[in-house]
């Protein structure tokens, strides 16, 4: 049996490091990583360490060229999301943010890893009329040597986090490996072998902690206007004839958790109550009990006002919905698995659908 080694991980559109954080708790060491925004860089350098972090625009940074950028065995990321998101409108592929993903292709294509992991929301599999998805996994399997790639939705609450959060994993093996990897199966739920994490058993005792706890201020009406509103529900709930009636269009505003059940998803900006909202305390979630409920840490520091918190905390992948398939992954980077011909497989699988291969990513 070959020795366990420590892999080496490039980290793209890193935010606040919760994909690295996953993948550390596995054994893995983030060597390299970029993003875009200050206060991120910040919360990962505060925990990650300095000289690993390069703040800047990626479209910038030339990954053939710069020597600063070390070689490595897997490269993640989670290119920006907001052009392919189930809430907003969705230009897709035409829009300004859209196409970063291609520097992620730039990547992967310079430094030839063994592996790749990009993540996104779960808008990117209908966006542009299902187009979008199509390119994309069109674009990483043509990088030679060659990739196999298979995309899957995960609804990280099925993975022990305390969040019905559902993401794509786009999962890339480079085929000259012949590491046949399989998505893993659930672990909570219906689905796995325990119950989901609560809400509830979550944000126990969050507020005591001593930064990230900030209570934002709001009003007297909107105190009284939360307590018109059970365990569970939004403002759907508050009677039409009611003074405090409020309008809203999507189910996050006035959301209150229900402590019995993992949380709605964490959402990253927005006013008109889409804080998430405290049960039984008429209140909104402070950052510590959002991180909570993305499983970070207690003792990661976020860095920035309470909105730069709120906006990293938002965007992150959660830490603990990840570590699944990072333990999946390992032994690719061991040499302790059997070669399997992925030749042979990815023929079949650029014959599929992405369709028909998301259906068989959740049979595997």
């Amino acid at each position: 049996m070959k020795k366990q080694v420590k892999p080496k991980i490039i980290s793209l559109f890193s935010g606040c490091g919760g994909l690295d954080l996953g993948f550390h708790k596995a054994g893995y060491e983030t060597v390299w990583a970029n993003d875009f925004d200050h206060w991120a860089c910040e919360t990962f350098k505060e925990y990650f360490g300095d000289g690993i972090i390069v703040e800047g625009d990626i479209e910038k940074i030339d990954p053939y060229t710069d020597k600063s950028i070390p070689d490595c065995d897997l490269i993640l990321g989670g290119f920006p999301c907001q052009d392919f998101s189930m809430i907003w409108k969705r230009p897709g592929l035409h829009g300004e943010r859209g196409n970063l993903y291609k520097s992620f292709l730039r990547f992967v294509d310079a430094k030839k890893p063994k592996a790749f992991i990009a993540e996104n929301v779960k808008g990117l599999l209908t966006a542009n009329n299902k187009k979008a998805i199509e390119q994309i996994v069109k674009d990483f399997e043509s990088i030679l040597p060659g990739y196999i790639v298979t995309p899957r939705l995960y609804n990280f609450a099925e993975y022990g986090v305390p969040q019905l959060r559902e993401r794509v994993l786009i999962v890339g093996v480079r085929i000259d490996t012949g590491f046949n990897f399989s998505h893993p199966a659930p672990t909570h739920g219906p689905k796995g072998k325990v119950p989901y994490v609560t809400a509830g058993e979550a944000i126990k005792g969050a507020t005591k902690l001593p930064f990230n706890n900030e209570h934002m201020n709001i009003t007297d009406r909107t105190r009284e206007l939360l307590k018109l509103i059970p365990e569970g529900g939004n403002f759907t709930d508050i009677p039409r004839d009611h003074p405090l009636y409020v309008k809203g269009m999507i189910s996050h505003v006035y959301r209150r958790l229900k402590l019995n059940e993992p949380s709605k998803t964490i959402i990253a900006a927005g006013g008109g109550g889409t804080w998430g909202y405290h049960y039984p305390e008429p209140r909104p979630l402070t950052n510590r009990e959002r991180a909570r409920l993305q499983s970070f840490p207690d003792d990661l520091m976020f860095k920035g006002s309470v909105a730069d918190v709120r906006k990293q905390i938002g965007n992150a992948v959660p830490p603990n919905g990840v570590l699944a398939v990072a333990k999946a992954l390992l032994p690719l980077f061991s040499g302790n698995y059997n070669e399997f011909d992925l030749k042979k497989k990815s023929i079949e699988f650029q014959s599929m659908s992405i369709q028909e291969r998301l259906e068989l990513s959740l049979a595997s």
